[in-house]
């Protein structure tokens, strides 16, 4: 009977899941409190190609300050029209914004790194290519975001090799640019690509398995 106890005590548990890949639920954001309150100048519009936000003032004139940081935030929603028009806002934002985004990169960090650690897949992809669009959207905004690593890259480098295999069939993820291997490769590169001298030390430290792009 002592041997049985002592087998029993002895016996190796298996680790339990450490759930790295599982989703974590969302609160409710600032975004969708200004949406239901109408408080940002945006409607619906509808044309050949499909939805698209209809600015009721110029973008240029909007407080970059105020708007931007809540409509990254919207990226963490995954519901219509939340989403539509947090991810479309974004780009609109970045396209015109000019040398007013810049300013503003420290309250985006915030909002990126509660997306891309809700684990939902395609809010990582969304804030992926939003983080994308950002690097490229002004001077030095590429290497104002190496500070900030340290916030934003640990969910990329968790996911990175987490590519979708749709065996035989055909990767309908690629096509629509949602394989989220793929758009860490992306973004990681574009990073360190404008990011300046130390932005790939930096990414490296964060995500050991990353090769500089550079180099080849």
């Amino acid at each position: 009977m002592l041997r049985l106890l002592i087998t029993f005590f002895l016996q190796v548990l298996p680790a339990p899941c450490a759930g790295a890949f599982k989703e974590r639920p969302s609160e409710r954001t600032s975004f969708k409190k200004c949406y239901e309150r109408g408080d940002f100048p945006i409607a619906l519009e509808h044309d050949t190609k499909g939805n698209k936000i209809a600015w009721k003032v110029e973008i240029e004139r909007l407080d970059y300050h105020h708007y931007l940081p809540l409509f990254f935030e919207g990226l963490s929603e995954t519901s219509h029209p939340y989403e539509f028009f947090a991810r479309q806002g974004v780009h609109d934002m970045m396209e015109h914004g000019g040398g007013k985004v810049l300013p503003v990169i420290p309250q985006l960090i915030i909002p990126v790194k509660k997306a891309l650690n809700t684990r939902n897949i395609k809010v990582i992809c969304t804030t992926l290519k939003a983080l994308q669009h950002l690097v490229v959207a002004g001077d030095m905004i590429g290497e104002a975001l190496v500070p900030y690593y340290r916030q934003i890259l640990p969910i990329l480098n968790i996911f990175k090799n987490r590519n979708i295999n749709s065996g035989d069939g055909i990767d309908y993820s690629q096509q629509k640019r949602e394989n989220v291997g793929d758009l860490i490769q992306e973004t990681l590169e574009a990073l360190e690509r404008r990011g300046g001298a130390d932005a790939f030390i930096n990414i490296k430290y964060m995500v050991p398995t990353y090769e500089s792009c550079m180099l080849n």
